[in-house]
Order: C-alpha cells, then sequence, then structure tokens
C-alpha cells in the first residue's frame, strides 16, 4: 500500500474489521512503543481461535468435533512463544535463541547455500536453448520454484527432519497462516488450521518418540536442543510440541514474501536491481529496504493488559490493539519519501521483524536465507524479466504477499555451465 498523506490511516483509530474491534495504531512511534511496552500482551490465542462461528447449517456433531479439536488447538497455540508472555517466554525464548545464534547461524550458512543452489539448478534446469542467439530462456514462478520451498527446507533441515517425505508441510503451514491472516477467520478457516496444526503436532509426537527409543536426544539440531531442555526439566512435552510446530510454520510466511515481493519491487525498479548488479555487496542494506518498503508481516495483535490513555482516548484492560507495522513502515514523519524504493536508504529500522522482547526470533536467520537467495539470483540470472500476465497477489490482510510470480530470463550458456558447476 502506499500511505501517502491522502489515504494514510489516523495514528488511532477504531475498527471493526478485527474480530469484535479493536484499536488501530499506525504511527512509527507508537506502534514500536507499544511492541516494547508489557502492557500490550501476546497472550491472545484462546479469543482469537474462539472468535470463529460455526454456520447455521452444521450439525451438532460437527460442531462437537469441531470443539474438541479446538480444545487441543488453543493448548498448542497458547504454548508457542508467539503467544506467551513473561517469565515463561523469557524461558522459552532463552532456550530456543541457542539455535538461531551468530555461531549457529554460520555453522547453518552452508548448508542453507546448498538448498538454493539446488533450487537454483532445478530453475536452470527448465532452460532452453536458441541455437539461432547462442542464449537459452528459461520461463519459471518464482513462488513456486523457489520463494515458496526454500523457507520451509532450510527450518526442516535445522530441525533435523526428512520434508521428502512430509509435502504437505508447505500447505500446513499456509492454511496456519490463512487462519492466522484473517480479521474474523471463518468456520472453514478455522477447521482448516486446526487439521493443519493437528498434522503436525502428531507428526512431531511421532519423531520425538522415535527419537527417545533411539536414544537420539543429543542431535545438533533443534529439535536435539528442545529435547535436551526438557530433559533437564526446563520445558515441559507440550512445550516443546508446541515450539516445534511453532518453528516450522512462523517463518515461513515472512520469508517467503521477503523474497517474492522483494525480487517484484527490484524487477519494478530496474535502476534498484542494476545497482545491485554492480554492487552485491550492497545487499544486506537492501533487505532491510525492501522489508520496509513493502512489509510481509502488514501487522500483529495484543490484548491490553491495563487501561492506557493515548491520543485522547481511553483504550481499556482486555480491549484488541492492532499494531499496523506497514503503515509505520511508510510514516513520512519517520521515513522521507516513505513511498520510494531507495535500497541506498539509511534512516534507521523497520519494524517488519518487530521490537522489543517480542522481536522476531528468526530474523536474522530470514536475512541470511533472503541475502543468499538474492545473491545466486543476480549470479545465475541477473536479466529476469517479468511475464506479460504479471504477478498475482493472495488475499491475506495480514501477510502480504504473492501467490504467483512469473518471469523469464535469457542467458548465456556459459552461464549455465558455470553456474552448474559453481
Amino acid at each position: 500500500m502506499d500511505y501517502t498523506s491522502a489515504t494514510r490511516p489516523a495514528p488511532l483509530s477504531w475498527s471493526e474489521q478485527f474480530f469484535q474491534g479493536a484499536w488501530v495504531l499506525s504511527d512509527y512511534v507508537d506502534v514500536a512503543a507499544a511492541l516494547r511496552d508489557p502492557r500490550y500482551s501476546v497472550q491472545r490465542a484462546a479469543r482469537w481461535v474462539n472468535s470463529s462461528r460455526a454456520p447455521a447449517n452444521t450439525s451438532v456433531e460437527e460442531i462437537a468435533a469441531g470443539k474438541d479439536k479446538l480444545r487441543i488447538f488453543k493448548r498448542i497455540l497458547s504454548r508457542s512463544l508467539l503467544f506467551i508472555d513473561g517469565a515463561s517466554h523469557t524461558r522459552l525464548r532463552r532456550i530456543m535463541q541457542a539455535g538461531f545464534s551468530a555461531a549457529a547461524l554460520q555453522q547453518q550458512s552452508p548448508r542453507v547455500a546448498r538448498i538454493v543452489n539446488d533450487l537454483t539448478q532445478g530453475i536452470l534446469a527448465k532452460a532452453q536453448c536458441t541455437e539461432a542467439t547462442g542464449c537459452v530462456a528459461v520461463s519459471f514462478d518464482f513462488i513456486r520454484d523457489f520463494a515458496r520451498p526454500l523457507p520451509v527446507l532450510v527450518i526442516a533441515d535445522m530441525l533435523g527432519i526428512d520434508t521428502n517425505a512430509n509435502a504437505d508441510f508447505v500447505l500446513a503451514a499456509g492454511a496456519i497462516a490463512d487462519f492466522i491472516g484473517t480479521p474474523t477467520p471463518t468456520w472453514a478457516q478455522s477447521q482448516a488450521a486446526q487439521r493443519a496444526l493437528l498434522q503436525m503436532f502428531d507428526f512431531f509426537v511421532d519423531v520425538i518418540a522415535q527419537r527417545r527409543l533411539d536414544l537420539d536426544t543429543d542431535n545438533d539440531d533443534l529439535i536435539g536442543l528442545l529435547m535436551r531442555a526438557e530433559r533437564n526439566g526446563s520445558l515441559s512435552a507440550i512445550e516443546l510440541l508446541a515450539q516445534c510446530c511453532t518453528l516450522l510454520f512462523a517463518g515461513y510466511e515472512t520469508t517467503r514474501h521477503l523474497l517474492g515481493n522483494g525480487l517484484l519491487a527490484l524487477l519494478q525498479h530496474p535502476l534498484q536491481w542494476q545497482a545491485l548488479q554492480a554492487a552485491p555487496q550492497r545487499l544486506p542494506a537492501a533487505l532491510r529496504e525492501l522489508l520496509r518498503y513493502d512489509s510481509p508481516v502488514q501487522y500483529t495483535g495484543r490484548r491490553l493488559k491495563a487501561d492506557i490513555l493515548l491520543h485522547g482516548q481511553q483504550l481499556r484492560k482486555g480491549e484488541l490493539v492492532i499494531l499496523h507495522l506497514a503503515a509505520a513502515n511508510r510514516d513520512p514523519q519517520r521515513f522521507s519519501n516513505p513511498g520510494q524504493l531507495d535500497i541506498g536508504r539509511d534512516e534507521g529500522n523497520h519494524l517488519s521483524f518487530g521490537a522489543g522482547l517480542h522481536v522476531c526470533l528468526g530474523a536474522t536467520l530470514t536475512y541470511m536465507e533472503a541475502e543468499l537467495a538474492f545473491a545466486a539470483l543476480l549470479r545465475a540470472m541477473p536479466d529476469l524479466t517479468l511475464v506479460n500476465d504479471g504477478p498475482r497477489w493472495q488475499s491475506n490482510a495480514a501477510y502480504h504477499g504473492l501467490e504467483t510470480l512469473p518471469l523469464t530470463c535469457q542467458l548465456e550458456n556459459t552461464t549455465l555451465i558455470e553456474t552448474a558447476h559453481g
């Protein structure tokens, strides 16, 4: 969205769009402050899950079955790092942070690079030679062939699980994101998300049970890390399973939308794409700007733990507050010409990963995946071009991203040979 002066939302407004109504914060200074304020609680899973209602023609048996699954669904979500405050959040985050430390990610980097290379090679394998010009042309859907599989393959590798036998993980993550990203989830969306999360839960129950039988709890992966924490009493069994599920789906939407939205923005601003080709070392700064320019996560929600007076309005304990990250990232009081993409921008931090105690645990991992991905594209496919039909956006209020991004690229034959051996 543009969020120009003509369309920019008020700093504080009430919206009936979200659940049973919510306050919406839009200015950078207010959103940044709320993200760091413990009075804005992330413990909202149960009320959120309960917000969906069965349609009038739903049978008593279907409602009963749905409620039974609903209890398990709420139990898992409410124990996820995403929806816990206070001492429990600090304890869980400290345990999980070890798997996302600088040292751990440095060890993971070559594995991510191999996954990126495999996906790139899969795309280049589709190239068709044209003898008359001495060039090869490749056409592909970037979302399907690269942005969608990359984050799932990476986190699965970090967890120590085999995705080849579990191709449904992408669909499951999408169903959960569809539920999370809807202001007022429908009964169908709620049921689909429940099925998806329970599928993940059951999968990890089996994986962990097998590891216990094999005494395989000291693996140097994220599941091994969590199992050791459970063994020493720092983590309960349900918390262990909830974090495994969270790790599999939480970073999926953010990473794939950074890749898709970011590449689209660069191709729509060819001078910026060319600037990166000339100086790929500018990628870290470019990624920060891409996240600010088109935030993969548009907003996040909080429940008030106390009454707050803000902009002359009385916000009451228990009310929902929507922190509009995308609007904050386009705040003209914080960023000059905020609607303009500028990979050389140096005006401080965006809020796409949040801030404060609940800042995204996997932010550094997402940056690493994206930097390796864009570096590979710049090297192997510098002449990427948008297909005339153009991209198609998905319909999700919270997660702003592409469903498809069809591209073509002309390559010299030598590029294929060099990339295949590089």
